[in-house]
């Protein structure tokens, strides 16, 4: 290996070890991110929530899917019944509501089948919106935090939300069917409905505003018994039917590369150390590889065979080598095609090929009359050997 190689793989080594010593030793800034994912640990993901669940929804059983709701309940349907093959209640935490037209309507006739629907999103869709007959408003009064009830236990202490809470709430509800379950209260002391209870035939969707209750922010401060109070409404006896969006790729994040990437040092080591490997391999290969030649493809000498011997019989005059060789040519042809003996060029001959070629009969006859002719004499003119040609392309053979 060269001098100068060594010392430039040295430098290289070196600024990379400066590079992670730099950044394991800077303080890494919160990640403030909403991102509700079950396998990340900062204030706004699901990971104590996801942790957690078992003891939670104890004794209910979880199920956690990551294709679309219509894709997993239309599988578990019982066409030939009509009904389904499971019950419990679907549950759904997530900043944004993530689901297709098309499930809303698998997950609406879930639900009017018996069963639940438990959705804690900060909007919900015009169609399920129209179907369960509510309206969501934005509040136009700035909060620095946020005051939280649950209906069900007036006595218990409020909860206060002062990081990612929406501002959004229940404007328009059906009163004669939806049960208010829980409020919010505004920096002027007005109380708005935040979770509420709508029947839909045979079940019930659960609709909740505020996905922050459920980070792990709010579950490692004092606002946990929220969470298990709105989770409360939830019979023990349904089994939970949990969609996470891209739960499968979710998954993915327990593969020995995602640690590397989850770091930033890490990453960028991992990001330059590939560069430099290509990079490697481009120049070197550039400088090693042979120069390729070019090898010219075999030449089809056939047509200027042929045309020599075609010279050959022009200078030579040799008439009668031409017809014979194109006799024996016609003959072969007949034989291997028509499989008709050719010993005898007689009626019996003439009828047969005439039978089975359809070509015309006396233009056959005029070709075995020359064919007889030729073999009979020992010399062809040049006249004789165009006609012969010329009844040979009558009956194109």
């Amino acid at each position: 290996m060269p001098r100068s190689l060594k010392i430039y793989i040295f430098l290289l080594v070196l600024i990379l070890v400066g590079i992670i010593f730099a950044d394991a030793n800077k303080k890494k800034p919160i990640d403030w991110r909403p991102s509700y994912s079950l396998r990340e640990k900062i204030p706004f993901g699901l990971y104590v929530f996801d942790n957690e669940s078992k003891n939670i929804f104890n004794p209910q059983k979880i199920t956690k899917f990551g294709e679309t709701p219509y894709e997993f309940f239309d599988k578990n349907y019982n066409i030939e019944d009509s009904i389904y093959d499971i019950s419990g209640t679907f549950l759904h935490i997530d900043n944004t509501f993530s689901i297709d037209d098309i499930s809303v309507d698998e997950l609406l006739y879930f639900v009017s089948h018996g069963n639940n629907a438990f959705l804690s999103n900060t909007q919900f869709p015009e169609k399920l919106a129209d179907s369960l007959h509510f309206e969501i408003m934005q509040s136009a009064t700035f909060m620095d935090s946020v005051q939280f009830k649950v209906a069900h236990n007036p006595k218990a202490d409020d909860f206060y939300f002062n990081k990612e809470v929406n501002d959004v709430y229940f404007s328009k509800i059906d009163s004669t069917h939806t049960t208010v379950l829980g409020t919010q209260i505004d920096a002027q002391g007005k109380s708005h409905a935040n979770f509420i209870r709508i029947p839909y035939r045979n079940g019930a969707f659960y609709l909740h505003l505020q996905p922050v209750a459920f980070t792990n922010y709010y579950l490692l401060k004092d606002n946990a018994k929220y969470t298990q109070d709105v989770l409360g409404y939830i019979s023990t006896k349904d089994k939970i039917y949990w969609y996470v969006n891209q739960y499968e790729n979710q998954n993915l994040a327990d593969s020995p590369l995602s640690y590397i990437l989850s770091q930033p040092a890490l990453r960028w080591a991992w990001y330059l150390g590939l560069i430099s490997i290509i990079i490697f391999m481009i120049f070197n290969a550039k400088r090693r590889q042979r120069v390729i030649p070019i090898k010219e493809p075999l030449k089809n000498t056939t047509i200027d065979f042929t045309k020599t011997i075609g010279n050959l019989y022009y200078q030579e005059k040799d008439h009668q080598n031409i017809a014979e060789k194109k006799i024996v040519f016609l003959l072969e042809k007949i034989r291997n095609e028509y499989y008709i003996d050719t010993f005898n060029l007689d009626e019996t001959f003439i009828n047969r090929l005439h039978q089975k070629t359809g070509k015309d009969k006396i233009a056959i006859e005029n070709v075995v009359r020359m064919i007889k002719k030729i073999r009979n004499q020992s010399q062809t003119t040049e006249k004789e050997l165009i006609t012969f040609n010329e009844l040979l392309e009558k009956i194109n053979l």
